[in-house]
């Protein structure tokens, strides 16, 4: 784990845009509960695709009319609980950090691994999610 001192920040910018931190299991399950309309899931971390492209980019795709109702985030590295929770309602893909997830009344719709955020500008990432938002939100 890295010192809180270091995340806070990366914390914060998720945040202080509106996304719902959970940080245990507990919290996990309670906002996954919630079956009807849209949310957003992205598992943070603090590797540069993480600072570079997938949070400008998650922020970038809210700034269109269409998106999620509920935003969320788990801190990969870091809240190793709500992390385990969070990933075993993203299979079937392989735990990735970053990553974002799309949730439609409960199910997850689409996906956005670490192998499709890294090299990807963070236009690309919101253009990617404003098209599932138009889709499913």
């Amino acid at each position: 784990m890295y010192p809180e001192e270091l995340v806070r920040p990366m914390r914060a910018e998720l945040v202080k845009n509106g996304f719902t931190e959970l940080r245990t299991a507990v919290d996990v399950d309670e906002a996954l509960a919630k079956q009807e309309g849209s949310a957003l899931l992205v598992v943070n971390s603090v590797c540069g695709c993480a600072a570079g492209s997938a949070r400008p980019g998650v922020l970038a795709s809210l700034r269109g009319d269409r998106k999620p109702e509920r935003l969320l985030t788990v801190f990969a590295g870091q809240d190793a609980e709500a992390t385990a929770r969070a990933r075993e309602n993203l299979v079937p893909y392989p735990p990735s950090s970053p990553s974002i997830a799309l949730f439609k009344d409960g199910k997850l719709v689409h996906m956005i691994e670490r192998h499709f955020i890294e090299g990807r500008t963070p236009d690309m990432i919101a253009q990617n999610l404003a098209m599932a938002y138009e889709e499913f939100c």
